[in-house]
């Protein structure tokens, strides 16, 4: 990564600018339909773009405040902050501020716009849990994250998404209660509500699993970046597995109203049963993630 010894992943960077392309070609797609249906859209997208503009400029405050976490300074955390002081200083890069979350779910996570308006924090839960050599290969995961502004780069490609299911719920309010979308018909086609409702679940689908496939690959990337940074494959491996096991002992409640932050976490809160994180996971599976470990491991000549 320019501007840091975080190593370049020429992978990530191809993959974001491939999925920006995409999404932005299906951007013109549905701007260019609803264009030639005569829909009134230019409300909807003014509201889509305030809410991606919010959660881009305040995309910090609002991850600490949905996990009711604080930062912290070096007094109160001088082992955290310590930590973080290496691990910027080996990677050569600005250190972020520090947070904690008073919650017995054990995770970390990194957000910000760009990496002069980054924080990383971590659970107490985490805490407790893990020893200072993987507290510090979990810290590097969440740098490495900063480092590649791949916060930056899932707000805007979610925006798209956003503004598809906006509309959707526009269009379906719109022909429920007889707005104009609902009362207009083509000549020989079916309401234009229930074309634009089509198309806007098209996109919406189209951009999600666009979105869960760069967000899947920017992990096994902040894997490798870790893992190269602190020279200890190993190291992370053990605190995935320590992690993913201690995520058992978590009441099911906490671990489903966890699970809209998991794009976020270091690792993801999955509630047993079906649900949605678990059909379309923002994280690779454990078990990919220890396998590029151990390769790297072995690379390093180290037993795995």
């Amino acid at each position: 990564m320019a501007g840091t010894r975080f190593p370049a992943d020429r992978g990530l960077g191809a993959r974001m600018v491939l999925t920006m392309f995409l999404l932005g070609l299906l951007y013109v797609v549905f701007i260019g339909a609803l264009t030639a249906l005569g829909t009134s859209f230019l409300v909807v997208l003014l509201i889509a773009g305030g809410l991606l503009f919010a959660q881009f400029a305040f995309s910090d405050r609002i991850a600490l405040f949905s996990m009711n976490a604080h930062e912290v300074s070096a007094e109160e955390a001088p082992d955290l902050h310590g930590t973080v002081d290496r691990l910027c200083a080996l990677a050569d890069m600005a250190k972020p501020r520090v947070a904690i979350a008073d919650t017995d779910l054990p995770n970390a996570f990194a957000t910000g716009r760009n990496p002069d308006h980054a924080v990383v924090a971590v659970t107490t839960g985490l805490l407790r849990r893990l020893d200072p050599p993987q507290l510090e290969a979990v810290l590097a995961h969440e740098l490495s994250h900063v480092a590649h502004r791949d916060v930056m780069v899932m707000t805007i490609a979610s925006f798209l998404g956003i503004a598809a299911g906006l509309l959707t719920r526009f269009a379906f309010y719109s022909g429920l209660f007889g707005g104009v979308g609902g009362r207009r018909r083509n000549d020989q086609g079916p309401p234009v509500v229930l074309v634009i409702l089509v198309v806007s679940v098209v996109v919406y689908a189209v951009s999600f699993l666009l979105t869960r496939a760069l967000s899947r690959y920017r992990e096994l990337s902040a894997d490798r970046g870790a893992a190269v940074l602190t020279g200890r494959p190993s190291t992370l491996a053990a605190a995935l597995v320590k992690i993913s096991g201690e995520m058992s002992r978590i009441p099911t409640r906490d671990l489903r109203s966890a699970e809209p932050l998991n794009a976020f976490f270091f690792a993801p809160a999955v509630a047993p049963g079906f649900s949605i994180s678990s059909l379309f996971s923002t994280h690779p599976p454990l078990e990919r993630r220890l396998e590029q470990l151990a390769r790297m491991e072995a690379e390093l000549g180290r037993p795995s």
